[in-house]
């Protein structure tokens, strides 16, 4: 009896099956009998992998434009002591290389194979170097993501994490002061950087193209999730080594300035420079994962649910099974219940009444206003000001007038009083309610009160203050309760005037 899972044990087969035909080239090159002129056996497997060298090198060094002439000539400088071949036969031999890693037609590297995962035969597309430009009869080439891949499995990197190797390599570069492999480790990360946007764009486009269903959704969505973790923590990484650059520079800054020191901080000015352009173009990467995340996978799940209702067919999918297939009640029931209405029922909970009440005018639906009115400008608020100190001026004179022919001294009696003279009419001015309030809020109020500049140019008692002369008025608040008109109602108050 076996212990383990036969499901777990091969999980994950295609990507091993990729990982092995990765090196087919290779292979299918060392398979390949040429001799050179002495007779001896050509090693087209080495051809192949100094090929792919050749193609990374000019890659670190920006020259994406590699023809068959300039791979033939580099053969020759790198093989030229140890075989004898001439110039036709290198150039041959170049185009044999090229053709091996890309097919003639431009057509990728197709590998077919049984997977015992799927139990289903599936094929491995590889895509070793690319057309690049073609220019005066002359078709030139690039490394293409997967023969950067198999450079980097030469040297048992895990290409996923070549960007966070690099980076710790370049800060034990500079630990060590070896500014020359730093600057060639820079290089390097900026064309994981390009590989990753490469990949990162053919995610894009696999997102927007095979999202058929919830379980691919579920998986990319996983996929861009992992990626953007990684690329977080790397752009921590570009953070912590541009502040250990700066460091460093700023040492040897300090230094004595012989000869070496200049040279050196020379080199990490050009580090520090490279290192920032490289921060950058994995910040627009992060960006672009993060617009990937937000705004593309909702699109795909949004045509993917859009997909779902323009395929559905009411009267194929509901009608006619319902009709052509017997079936109990009870099926019937539940095929239709989720195309009907949601049941609404029309409930009053006591806790409302603890709500929130918004008292709103039915007129109007616009909410009551409890403040006083606003001005739009200095302009209207210097005319409002004006106007008001005129009114309260009428105000205090009608007080004066009450004041001196009563001997009651309550608001009550000066509203009596108004009536009596025929000034019923201010009683339904809200400016008159306003006055009082003003009064009783600068009680006690003397003439030579003394306030701060700006409220003094603005100050609305002004012609108040001249009509009390050098009296005081007191305005204090009594407990009963006026009810004046039908809209207005003002607190009563005890007014007294003292020498």
């Amino acid at each position: 009896m076996r212990d383990f899972d036969v499901i777990d044990l091969v999980q994950g087969y295609k990507e091993r099956m990729r990982r092995i035909a990765l090196f087919d080239p290779l292979y299918e090159l060392e398979r390949m009998q040429q001799k050179d002129q002495n007779n001896q056996v050509l090693p087209m497997k080495d051809f192949g992998l100094l090929m792919l060298l050749f193609f990374y090198e000019h890659k670190l060094i920006r020259n994406q434009k590699i023809g068959t002439v300039d791979v033939a000539q580099f053969l020759e400088e790198m093989t030229m002591e140890r075989f004898s071949l001439s110039k036709e036969i290198y150039e041959s031999i170049a185009r044999k290389l090229i053709q091996t890693f890309r097919p003639t037609m431009g057509k990728k590297r197709t590998v077919h194979f049984y997977n015992w995962e799927t139990r289903a035969e599936e094929e491995i597309q590889f895509s070793y170097i690319r057309d690049n430009d073609f220019k005066e009869g002359v078709q030139y080439y690039a490394l293409d993501e997967d023969g950067l891949e198999l450079l980097f499995a030469t040297r048992e990197f895990y290409s996923e994490f070549q960007l966070s190797i690099h980076q710790l390599m370049l800060r034990k570069q500079l630990e060590k002061g070896e500014f020359k492999g730093a600057l060639r480790q820079i290089n390097e990360m900026r064309i994981d950087v390009e590989t990753l946007y490469e990949r990162i764009t053919k995610i894009e486009l696999e997102i927007k193209r095979n999202i058929v269903s919830d379980e691919t959704f579920a998986r990319y969505e996983t996929l861009l999730n992992d990626i953007y973790g990684r690329l977080t923590r790397e752009n921590d990484e570009f953070d912590e080594l541009a502040d250990f650059v700066t460091e460093t520079r700023n040492h040897l800054y300090y230094q004595d300035n012989d000869k070496k020191e200049r040279k050196a901080y020379t080199l990490l000015l050009k580090i520090s420079k490279e290192l920032e352009l490289v921060h950058a173009e994995h910040g627009g990467l992060l960006n672009k994962s993060v617009h990937l995340k937000q705004t593309a996978l909702k699109a795909a799940q949004e045509s993917l649910y859009y997909a779902g209702v323009d395929s559905f067919n009411f009267q194929q999918d509901i009608t006619a099974r319902m009709l052509n297939s017997p079936a109990a009640v009870e099926t019937m029931k539940g095929m239709v219940a989720p195309f009907l209405g949601i049941e609404q029922t029309k409930v009053w909970s006591m806790l409302s009444l603890f709500e929130k009440q918004v008292v709103t005018n039915q007129d109007n639906e616009q909410e009551k206003q409890t403040t006083f009115l606003g001005l739009e400008n200095e302009d209207e608020e210097q005319l409002y000001v004006s106007y008001q100190r005129e009114i309260y001026q009428k105000y205090m004179t009608l007080l004066m007038e009450w004041y001196e022919s009563n001997e009651v001294r309550e608001l009550t009696s000066f509203l009596s009083f108004l009536r009596t003279e025929g000034q019923a009419d201010v009683l339904h001015e809200r400016m008159f309610y306003e006055f009082f309030l003003v009064l009783h809020q600068r009680s006690p109020l003397v003439q030579d009160q003394s306030f701060d500049e700006q409220s003094q140019a603005q100050y609305v008692l002004t012609e108040v203050m001249e009509i009390l002369g050098g009296k005081t008025l007191y305005v204090e608040e009594l407990p009963d309760l006026l009810q004046v008109t039908e809209r207005y109602s003002i607190q009563n108050m005890l007014i007294r005037l003292e020498e």
